[in-house]
């Protein structure tokens, strides 16, 4: 099984979730968000293939790192295979991150043509941050996040008390030290 990556994983990300993070850049996107940190990663063609099983061993290897971090593009457009390197990183104790520009409440949606994918995927992620980027909502003091109106979700409390519950200790902006 093959997954389309827009660029290398970062191995030593500190700004996509907390601590040392292995990051996997999916290569594909749907919502074209004004402003986008990651334009380059929209073309759903664009990018390369690589085996799943390349990234698991990557996983298995990993000794300093606290979690991995799914972002893109769109992860939810490969959810069938990240849901595979989802499982490997909860097998190695890792947690899991995601971005998505869908609200949580879309991913669960029953009609979409991939739902089960989707849900599958869910199951594997701790927390997701939610939402598309909306530019006249941008903040750059806010932690792991590009605007407010994303949210940052605790996803297994969420699916297991089906209300979205938030990540608080991330959701408050960085403190600022400069006087």
């Amino acid at each position: 099984m093959k997954l389309r990556l827009a660029s290398p994983t970062t191995f030593d990300s500190i700004v996509d979730g907390p601590g040392l993070r292995m990051v996997i850049w999916t290569q594909g996107c749907i919502h074209n968000c004004t402003g986008c940190h990651n334009p380059q990663t929209h073309s759903l063609n664009s990018g390369y293939k690589i085996d799943v099983n390349e990234i698991i061993d990557i996983i298995r290897n990993l000794k300093l790192q606290k979690g991995i971090t799914l972002s893109g593009g769109e992860p939810f457009l490969q959810s069938e295979v990240l849901e595979l390197i989802a499982k490997e990183a909860k097998r190695n104790k890792l947690d899991v991150w995601a971005y998505t520009g869908f609200t949580f409440e879309e991913l669960l949606e029953p009609e979409n043509k991939d739902h089960n994918d989707r849900i599958k995927l869910l199951n594997q992620i701790d927390v997701l941050v939610d939402g598309k980027f909306e530019l006249s909502k941008r903040d750059i003091s806010l932690k792991f996040r590009g605007s407010y109106n994303q949210r940052i979700i605790d996803v297994q409390r969420s699916l297991k008390e089906n209300d979205i519950i938030l990540k608080y200790e991330y959701m408050n902006k960085v403190l600022s030290i400069a006087k």
